[in-house]
């Protein structure tokens, strides 16, 4: 039955100082498991709950080192979109969009989504063709797409800066209606309490320090709360996923930098899409407390520091300000950075690994939120049936041996920075 409070009940419980009800169970690890899934951010909690959900498997451990939201779940910005170009990129976040759109319903937990459209802008004739292609790309496949021309976005955003002499000239922009925004707390939470109640054990403050191995087989994991046992491994750690690949013997083309976000003070709503573009990789959008949260691109070095630095926060305010002249009057609330694991072609890792019944995600560059509900329920897929889902087989480990890189971030700086 779902869980309902009035205000009434609310103050009542104030009034009797009683504790709160954990939301979910503070679990010990048990010796052994069917599934150890490490990392509980979006993405493990995800593959826990499809696990048990999707593939009835329930004897599942979600091993996380801190407590449940205390990594990039809890340090991104929210933004979920599926306005992709790259064939298999295309089709996978549009499937995540719209598990995006059911999922409060499935977790009966309120994720607050917030569909109110993002615009990508253009700032020459040649932006505005390359984006009038992706948006052809986008219909399609049957994702809504809109090309807009510099009177439609005048119209949708008239607090944007259409002068003569402005840093950025807007010559029109496309826009996807079903995107917009999640809160990641309530994602993290959603997630959590949904697996917990099919059976899986969330185990937090415990720190994986090492493999545990038959021949080539991964049987389990060392701890700082001692060794546990399991027929499959999955690693799912935004930030330091090479760190804990190189415990299990795999050297990934992974580099992690820091991405910086920031909120201003809260002010009146007027800020009404996610609006971006390719400068800077700049996003702005308005949370439901009034700040304005904005971003650009990652530092350009390598860092696990969480501490963002000076010179990234100066070009995203000059950004803003260009942008949005009247954001110069505003204060800058705080900012914070999440740790990026970038590889090589902008793209994802998610599949099987060298080392059997190991399974690996990551190196989700930007698109690690948007991707939450999606990857879950296709890495739960591949676990449960040791084989790739079909969304997710051109993100194979494996790729570059290949030759079959899949380059959405040059892409993307194609279409933006002509």
């Amino acid at each position: 039955m779902t869980e309902r409070y009035s205000a009434l009940a609310l103050a009542r419980h104030a009034a009797t100082g009683a504790p709160w009800p954990r939301v979910w169970r503070k679990a010990e690890p048990k010796p052994t498991y069917d599934v150890i899934v490490i990392g509980g951010g979006g993405h493990g909690l995800a593959t826990a709950y499809y696990l048990a959900a999707n593939h009835g498997v329930t004897k599942v451990a979600v091993i996380e080192r801190g407590y449940i939201g205390s990594g990039n779940v809890g340090r991104n910005t929210t933004l979920v979109r599926s306005n992709y170009q790259m064939d298999g990129n295309t089709q996978f976040f549009e499937y995540s969009l719209k598990l995006w759109e059911g999922l409060s319903h499935a977790l009966n937990y309120n994720v607050m989504l917030s569909q109110r459209g993002q615009i990508v802008l253009a700032h020459g004739p040649s932006q505005l063709d390359v984006l009038s292609r992706k948006g052809n790309i986008m219909r399609l496949n049957g994702i809504d797409a809109e090309l807009l021309d510099r009177a439609d976005i005048m119209r949708l955003l008239p607090y944007l800066d259409y002068s003569a002499g402005t840093r950025f000239p807007i010559h029109g922009g496309l826009l996807q209606r079903r995107a917009g925004t999640a809160r990641h707390d309530a994602v993290a939470w959603g997630y959590a309490r949904a697996a917990d109640r099919l059976g899986v054990d969330i185990v937090e403050h415990c720190e994986v320090t090492g493999f545990i191995s038959v021949g080539n087989r991964i049987t389990g994991v060392r701890t700082s709360r001692g060794d546990i046992h399991a027929e499959r491994t999955a690693i799912s750690v935004a930030g330091h996923s090479s760190h804990i690949a190189a415990m299990a013997g795999l050297r990934l083309p992974i580099e992690s930098h820091l991405l910086q976000a920031f909120v201003t003070e809260p002010i009146k709503p007027f800020v009404d899409h996610v609006i971006s573009f390719g400068a800077e990789l700049f996003y702005i959008s308005q949370s439901d407390k009034g700040g304005l949260v904005f971003g650009g691109h990652i530092d350009g070095f390598n860092s696990y520091t969480q501490r963002g630095q000076f010179p990234k926060i100066q070009a995203v305010a000059e950004c803003a300000v260009a942008l949005i002249p009247s954001m110069s009057r505003l204060r800058l609330l705080r900012h914070w950075a999440g740790i990026q694991d970038m590889t090589p072609d902008g793209s994802p890792f998610i599949g099987r690994t060298p080392r059997d019944n190991l399974y690996f995600n990551g190196g989700w560059c930007y698109q690690g939120f948007k991707a939450t509900p999606a990857t879950g329920w296709c890495f739960a897929h591949t676990i449960a049936r040791g084989e790739e889902h079909a969304l997710v087989r051109h993100l194979a480990l494996d790729r570059f041996e290949r030759g079959n890189g899949h380059d959405e971030y040059g892409l993307g700086q194609w279409t933006y920075r002509q």
